[in-house]
């Protein structure tokens, strides 16, 4: 059992390094002045509005067949619900003073679902990449909603404009997936000719090269001349990197998901573990908040990644 823990801590570990590298050259390049703000923005914007819905779509069509893969309407359920739940339990940790602490608890509860789990995938999964993909669509499809909505109010919360705008929800992303299943129930995914669907599949190969990229970027912005308090990062990050993972462990190895498929369930853990969403801050920037405090609590969180998700993967593949 060693040998096992050993063999797949060192092999997520390995993936999260790679991963890092590459975001910490992105940070260094901020630092330095040689990217600047507006190019992070126009890097965003073109990942947001063309190559995730690409590679959405293209994986979708390839990857998803609903007679094959019964219940997949789970993952967007579980991708809605799983961080209202988790929202609700890190707020027990902030009770005594919650009016304001509110800014806190998305960063417990809101992972990064796609920049740094797609990633993640691609390294651990190169063969079944396509099916991690897909799990991964599926399970964002329920978990974006949350995060634009009641994820946003929480953390833009001393905004005194602040509005809910249903265009927050309704990204090209969303619609990306929200097509390619239309297109998969009506079996119109057959019909599309690889002149058209080539082209799409290529941009969207694209997408996780530039979502790390843009992950080391965002925190590359970020100070850390003012931490929050002590047992604020500890709470945070015990519920964020303790508390959520083992509710997934706990479930998926009651219910034997790992037997029925090991990708889900491998995929679960990772989501579960994963660093808190990188779009937190990028709504602070853009709507209002406390971009200092935010910023560094993500900060921490990032480094408190590296070890804890690899050990959680390795937790998970030892008593599966």
């Amino acid at each position: 059992m060693n040998e096992i823990f050993i063999q797949a801590f060192g092999g997520m570990f390995s993936a999260i390094a790679k991963i890092f590298l590459i975001a910490l050259f992105a940070g260094i390049l901020v630092k330095k002045d040689i990217i600047k703000q507006e190019y992070i923005k126009g890097m965003s914007e073109l990942t947001v509005k063309i190559l995730l819905p690409s590679l959405i779509f293209s994986k979708t069509i390839l990857t998803f067949a609903p007679d094959s893969t019964p219940g997949w309407w789970v993952l967007p359920v579980v991708g809605f619900f799983s961080p209202i739940f988790f929202l609700g339990v890190a707020s027990l940790f902030f009770i005594r003073d919650y009016k304001n602490q509110l800014s806190k608890l998305p960063v417990a509860a809101f992972q990064n679902a796609g920049y740094l789990v797609l990633p993640v995938g691609q390294i651990l999964y190169p063969n079944n990449f396509d099916e991690f993909a897909l799990y991964s669509f599926l399970f964002i499809l329920g978990f974006n909603p949350a995060l634009w909505s009641v994820g946003k109010f929480l953390i833009t919360k001393t905004h005194e404009s602040l509005k809910f705008d249903i265009k927050d929800i309704i990204t090209p992303p969303l619609i990306a997936n929200i097509l390619a299943l239309t297109f998969v129930f009506l079996n119109i995914n057959k019909k599309i000719p690889d002149i058209i669907f080539e082209p799409i599949d290529l941009m969207g190969s694209a997408t996780v090269p530039m979502a790390m990229f843009i992950l080391g970027a965002t925190l590359g912005t970020i100070s850390l001349k003012q931490l929050p308090p002590f047992w604020d990062i500890f709470k945070v990050i015990f519920v964020k990197f303790g508390i959520t993972p083992a509710v997934a462990f706990f479930i998926l190895y009651y219910f034997n998901i790992a037997e029925k498929s090991p990708i889900l369930a491998d995929f679960i853990i990772i989501e579960a573990s994963a660093a808190p969403a990188a779009n937190l801050i990028l709504m602070v920037k853009k709507y209002g908040g406390d971009a200092q405090k935010t910023g560094s609590l993500m900060f921490i969180s990032y480094i408190a990644a590296i070890p804890l998700m690899p050990l959680w993967i390795a937790l998970w593949k030892m008593f599966q």
